[in-house]
C-alpha cells in the first residue's frame, strides 16, 4: 500500500464477516477469480488503475489444517520472500506476505507477472479501529 495513503479498518466488521455499509473495497473471493479478473471486480471510478484494493478471508487448504489455499482455476498464489512487519505509532499491528501468480499447478507451474501484496492484522489488535 503506498506509504502516502491510509485506510482505517473496523476490526468489529470487515475482519468478522460482518457487512460494511461503504463498498468501496470489495469483498472478493480470490479462489474463484483469476488476477486478470480481479481488476474488473475491484475497479474504483473509471479511470486506469494498476493497483486495486480488496478484502478476502483466507480459505483453508485442509479442514484441520492451518496451511491456506490459493489455488484458483488456472493457477495458484505462492509466498516468496519473507513477511514485513507493520507498525503503526512503533507497535506491531499487521504483516504484508508478497504473492505471485503462477498459471498451471504446483511444483511445475509458469511465473507469471502478476504481483500480490497480502495484509493481514494481528491477533493481539484490541482496538476496534486501527490506522493503517
Amino acid at each position: 500500500m503506498p506509504e502516502n495513503m491510509s485506510i482505517s479498518v473496523n476490526g468489529q466488521s470487515q475482519v468478522s464477516y460482518e457487512k460494511i455499509d461503504l463498498d468501496v473495497i470489495r469483498d472478493v473471493d480470490l479462489n474463484k477469480l483469476e488476477p486478470w479478473d480481479i481488476q474488473e471486480s475491484c475497479k474504483i471510478g473509471t479511470t486506469p488503475q494498476n493497483d486495486w484494493y480488496f478484502f478476502s478471508h483466507k480459505d483453508k487448504k485442509y479442514p484441520t489444517g492451518t496451511r491456506t489455499n490459493r489455488a484458483t482455476a488456472a493457477g495458484f498464489w505462492k509466498a516468496t520472500g519473507r513477511d514485513k512487519v507493520i507498525y503503526s505509532n512503533c507497535r506491531r499491528i499487521g504483516m504484508r506476505k508478497t504473492l505471485v501468480f503462477y498459471k498451471g499447478r504446483a511444483p511445475h507451474g509458469q511465473k507469471s507477472d502478476w504481483i500480490m501484496h497480502e495484509y493481514r492484522l494481528d491477533d493481539n489488535i484490541v482496538e476496534t479501529t486501527v490506522s493503517l
